[in-house]
């Protein structure tokens, strides 16, 4: 059993990978001299920068703020920080100070404007912001231009340390800015503990009486057999880190820090028929998430489509239903703002 175990991780690896390599930035030549200079002990007066393009693919950054497209990230294996614009170019480094003074002097803050609604995009496990690109293209097509595609190192940290930098990023925004979520994965899982957070520990941004809305692809809201079954391969926990863990062997001690999205929110979970079954998975599902796994009570509709785990997020059919969704939510929220009309 056990080599069937690490025989399956294997091959869900070498497919993720894949997947992902597909969706890398730059060059590599140029990466490593980016992380070259970025590794360098750099006095705090001189902070020496090249404006050099940087990649999305290693999974070791998480973003802490976010203004006009530009981020200030932290890298999950160093602990250093960094400022790289909306095409991923780098144009500071050093401490979290420094990135943030820079930013600063890029982009000022501005205390109040008009209010955009934005739409926070999740990725999941072993996955990048680039990989909810397409359907941030189909949002701003459709309507919802002020997308926000958070990145975070999910193999890298906890769940709740991804769902602390999700915080400082919407603390940071507008406060008269509105919020909804689209979720893939473990995407979901983070925004939840996110609200657990938010109603056990205060929320004086009032960041939860902004949030409108939420779609979840693929989410593991049960916890997810698969990570429990492979978990004791240990390669499983090495490669996934925390998170993968919390979401099989150690989801009784996450589960209880998850709440129900107190506003509407809907799931969509792939439902496929393939040759041969994920001898990982219990039941019907999308191969790595159950459809029992996927549902939460209270959800607004599940809706089930023939897409593998994997592609929910690039799905035409599933970023149509996703943009339909958060339309009718939107649509929904304007109509309750609506003053009473007095007879």
């Amino acid at each position: 059993m056990r080599i069937l175990l690490s025989v399956a991780l294997a091959a869900l690896l070498v497919f993720q990978i894949h997947h992902n390599a597909g969706q890398s930035v730059g060059d590599d030549a140029v990466i490593q001299a980016s992380n070259t200079v970025e590794g360098q002990d750099v006095p705090q007066d001189q902070n020496f920068n090249l404006p050099l393009k940087t990649t999305e693919l290693a999974q070791i950054w998480t973003d802490h703020l976010w203004r006009d497209g530009n981020k200030v990230q932290q890298n999950a294996l160093t602990g250093h920080w960094r400022l790289i614009d909306a095409n991923n170019y780098r144009h500071a480094w050093g401490s979290k100070p420094q990135c943030i003074a820079a930013l600063d002097e890029r982009c000022p803050a501005v205390e109040s404007g008009s209010a955009k609604h934005r739409v926070i995009l999740l990725h999941g496990l072993m996955r990048t912001s680039s990989c909810m690109k397409s359907l941030e293209t189909r949002l701003a097509a459709d309507g919802f231009p002020h997308a926000v595609r958070f990145s975070y190192a999910s193999t890298r940290a906890s769940i709740g340390d991804h769902a602390a930098a999700l915080r400082e990023v919407l603390e940071n925004l507008p406060e008269n800015d509105t919020f909804s979520f689209v979720g893939h994965s473990m995407g979901n899982i983070v925004v939840r503990h996110l609200i657990g957070d938010l109603q056990a520990d205060g929320d004086p941004q009032q960041i939860l009486s902004r949030c409108e809305s939420m779609v979840m692809l693929g989410p593991p809201n049960q916890g997810a057999m698969i990570a429990e079954r492979l978990a004791p391969t240990r390669v499983f926990g090495w490669v996934t880190g925390e998170g993968g863990m919390e979401l099989g062997a150690k989801w009784k001690t996450l589960a209880p820090k998850l709440a129900t999205p107190p506003f509407p929110f809907h799931i969509i979970a792939g439902d496929v028929i393939t040759p041969v079954a994920n001898p990982l998975v219990d039941g019907d599902g999308d191969f790595v998430v159950s459809l029992d796994e996927a549902r939460l009570e209270g959800a607004a509709s599940f809706t089930t489509v023939p897409v593998l785990h994997s592609f929910l997020m690039d799905n035409e059919a599933v970023m149509e239903k996703t943009v339909a969704l958060l339309d009718d939510c939107e649509r929904s929220s304007r109509f309750a703002d609506r003053p009473a009309v007095q007879e």
